[in-house]
């Protein structure tokens, strides 16, 4: 069997397009390409141009591990593809204003935020956001009149949005969805409980203003992790005081244990087996009492930022 690491036709080629937009290929001409290549590729109505991002050797059993995009890599890019790609960004800059210019004119609730020229300028794409379903046959029929070429309006969620546009998060690295996420999966409220993250939607919502893309794909090591806890409520025993469980800390593998008279204590997970064994003995209840409450939290607040799509 042929090497996965070295032979071409083993591997699938990550390509990046612009706004953060990736598909993945395969090298089916064994090109010898490398990581931050220019390639021009097939498209259902022409050529486009992206970077090469990842060289992902893959299997034989695993060919269907990706999903591959059914158009193919046509060539590396040479000067003429580079010259076209150049005067495709400075036409997208005029056709930006002449979209938003047609959108203002015609009185439509639609926020146009960017525009992308195919690499053969057979079609120009904008990307638009808008809370209701918009009628644009009158702005395609007129863009198409000045631009003379296929039209494509692409309405996308905030969350695609901020992807196209890039930032920082709260972490100060670059967004996930703007680097790494490859498709969004919907992030619940739940995602974040689960982790016994505090219930502020200033905190857990991202630059889309939705819940962060990150509560999703740690939760699953959350979960895990958490078995090896005490759930919230579980009484214990220490010192001759009654408490409950409040919180766990998978990362300093500490357990918050709250007492009355409001004393709160933080105590390794190794030691509060002993103190659940102390309480069952003690005869505790496992009802959770009304002193343990973290405060308030809006859930209507909170569902707000969700995204289930």
């Amino acid at each position: 069997m042929p090497d996965p690491v070295h032979d071409h036709q083993y591997m699938i080629i990550k390509v990046e397009f612009k706004g953060n937009r990736r598909l993945f290929f395969k090298n089916d001409m064994e090109y010898p390409i490398h990581k931050e290549d220019y390639l021009v590729v097939e498209t259902d109505k022409g050529e486009d141009m992206g970077r090469v991002t990842a060289l992902i050797p893959v299997r034989e059993d695993c060919t269907g591990c990706y999903p591959v995009s059914q158009y193919k890599i046509l060539r590396k890019a040479d000067d003429s593809d580079w010259n076209q790609y150049r005067e495709n960004q400075k036409s997208e800059e005029k056709t930006f204003k002449l979209g938003l210019d047609k959108v203002k004119d015609l009185h439509l609730s639609m926020k146009l935020m960017d525009v992308e020229y195919q690499l053969d300028r057979k079609k120009v794409t904008f990307y638009y956001t808008a809370e209701e379903r918009v009628d644009f046959r009158e702005l395609v029929r007129q863009l198409a009149s000045v631009l003379r070429t296929r039209i494509e309006m692409r309405q996308i969620g905030v969350r695609d949005e901020t992807k196209r546009l890039g930032g920082l998060g709260s972490c100060g690295f670059p967004l996930c969805c703007a680097t790494f996420i490859e498709d969004f999966e919907p992030v619940s409220t739940q995602n974040a409980k689960d982790q016994n993250l505090p219930m502020n939607p200033l905190k857990l919502s991202g630059l889309c203003g939705k819940l962060k893309c990150c509560l999703r794909y740690e939760h699953p090591y959350y979960i895990e992790e958490l078995k090896k806890y005490p759930k919230p409520g579980t009484p214990v025993f220490m010192n001759n005081q009654k408490g409950y469980v409040l919180k766990s800390d998978i990362i300093s593998r500490m357990v918050t244990c709250a007492f009355e008279q409001d004393v709160r204590e933080e105590i390794p997970l190794e030691n509060v087996e002993t103190l659940v064994k102390q309480a069952l003995e003690a005869g505790l209840s496992g009802e959770y009492p009304d002193y343990l409450t973290e405060g308030s939290v809006d859930e209507n607040e909170l569902k707000a930022i969700e995204d289930n799509s």
